[in-house]
């Protein structure tokens, strides 16, 4: 039972700081994911790590189509596109991720965007604490006798009142 209660303990000691940690973008911050705005630009200062998320809030006509490096260059949509108008991607492996619109024209117009997904944020290491000494048979004398005097005080300070 208590090692069970240890090892979930220290899966939350390292998950827990992972998760607190991530990072959620707003593709565009307030301006969202359309063709006004340079994505280059955006995503300068800013460094994505694995664990973070990229949330696209977008209208109508737009949509979002996660891409290859070939697709990005040629503005070629492929596999899923994404329309819902709010749109999260967790990143969850690091290297570049490439993202575009799938409407005619508005990728060559700049609403692409590519990024570089750095290894997960390292928490400080958690201080080291000294593991208490194994019980041994004078730990256990001297933990009697301390045991057995409380007792005793306790007894007399009973008496006294």
């Amino acid at each position: 039972m208590a090692s069970n209660r240890f090892v979930a303990f220290a899966i939350a000691a390292i998950i827990l700081p992972t998760v607190a940690m991530a990072t959620e973008y707003i593709v565009g911050d307030d301006k969202g994911w359309n063709v006004t705005v340079n994505y280059t630009e955006w995503t300068q200062n800013k460094v994505f790590h694995v664990g973070d998320t990229l949330v696209f809030k977008y209208g109508p006509p737009h949509n979002v189509s996660k891409v290859d490096e070939g697709g990005f260059k040629e503005c070629k949509p492929s596999g899923d596109l994404y329309n819902s108008g709010n749109d999260t991607f967790t990143l969850s492996k690091p290297g570049k991720k490439w993202y575009i619109c799938g409407i005619t024209a508005h990728c060559e117009k700049g609403q692409k965007l590519m990024i570089n997904v750095e290894e997960p944020k390292v928490p400080a290491p958690a201080p080291k604490t000294v593991p208490a000494p194994a019980p041994n048979d004078s730990y256990r004398f001297i933990s009697s006798w301390y045991q057995i005097f409380m007792a005793a005080v306790v007894v007399m300070a009973m008496a006294a009142i």
